[in-house]
Formats: structure tokens, C-alpha cells, sequence
């Protein structure tokens, strides 16, 4: 018998007498089964959007540490500069002197230029060159009296230099009108 999704039924037992069993009527077990695997099939795809989103952060995370070391790494870089463009001053004042002094100072600039090319800090060229607005930096322009081609660099007031390929400082220039 039927009812309310249960069902009634009689069994007889060890000690020979009847007992009325209630059981959950199949339509009522196949509803439940099917509610649960549905809720199943929920919660695998919640764990696996979460694993989703966790992967993501962890991806975010590295490149945003990454970028942080790059730009820390950049401020460091850009402060050597201002040292290494003070040596070259001062070497240049003391023109080809062989004092012993001077000789410390060509080597502790040749050390100190090491150590920027190991980290991926070069310098370029500027004189002779075209100017190009996203690597040099025009502080000043000049007439060209002795025939020099209009928009070239005429000399070069502060070196600019390259982190891996990309301009880490403009070059300061003069450039021909």
C-alpha cells in the first residue's frame, strides 16, 4: 500500500509472526538519488571553481611579486646610475693622469660597470644618431653651422642605458635644428 511515499509491507518473521515494514516506495528513492547526485555533480563544480580561482590568485600573486622585484630592481639600477655617472665626471676631470688614485678609479668603475652589465644594464650610443623620442630626451637644440643633418643628436649631456632590452633611462641630448 501506498502513501505519503512510504509502503507497507509484511514479512514474516523468525519466531513465525507477521511484522509490517514501512519502505521508502522507489519513486521516492529514485527522487532522492537523483537529488543527490545533482547535488553532487554542485559541489564537484564549486570545488573545482574554486581550485579555478585558487590557481588564478596564485598566478596573480607571482606576477604581481615579479613586478615588484622588477620595479625594485629598477629604482636600485636608476641610483646606480647617478653613482656611475659621477664616476665618469671624475674620471673625466682627471684626464690621462697614471697616478695610482686615478688607476683605483678606472678600476672601480670598470668593477662597477661589471656588475650593471651582469644585471642586464647596458648603455648606448647617442651621438651621430637620430633623434628618437623614446630613448632620448632633447634638453636642448642647436643650429647645425658645419653641414650636420637636421634631428640628429649633436652630443650627449647624460648617457642612457638599456635593462634587458628595454629603456631603463632616457639618454639627455643635444639635437641639431
Amino acid at each position: 500500500m501506498e502513501g505519503l511515499g512510504k509502503v507497507q509491507e509484511t514479512i514474516l518473521g523468525e519466531d513465525y509472526t507477521y511484522q509490517v515494514i514501512e519502505k521508502e516506495s522507489p519513486k521516492v528513492v529514485d527522487q532522492e538519488i537523483a537529488r543527490l547526485e545533482k547535488e553532487l555533480a554542485e559541489e564537484r563544480e564549486q570545488r573545482l571553481r574554486s581550485l579555478a580561482e585558487f590557481d588564478n590568485y596564485r598566478r596573480r600573486t607571482r606576477q604581481e611579486l615579479s613586478a615588484a622585484q622588477q620595479s625594485g630592481k629598477r629604482e636600485v639600477l636608476l641610483a646606480f646610475l647617478d653613482v656611475m655617472d659621477d664616476f665618469d665626471r671624475a674620471l673625466l676631470h682627471l684626464g690621462v693622469a697614471s697616478d695610482a688614485v686615478v688607476e683605483g678609479l678606472r678600476l672601480i668603475r670598470q668593477r662597477f660597470n661589471d656588475v650593471l652589465l651582469s644585471n642586464g644594464v647596458t648603455a648606448f650610443d647617442s651621438e651621430g644618431q637620430p633623434f628618437d623620442p623614446m630613448i632620448h630626451e632633447a634638453i636642448s637644440v642647436i643650429d647645425a653651422d658645419d653641414g650636420g643633418e637636421s634631428g640628429t643628436v649633436y652630443a650627449e649631456e647624460r648617457r642612457g642605458y638599456l635593462l634587458d632590452g628595454k629603456l631603463l633611462r632616457p639618454a639627455r641630448v643635444v639635437v641639431l635644428r
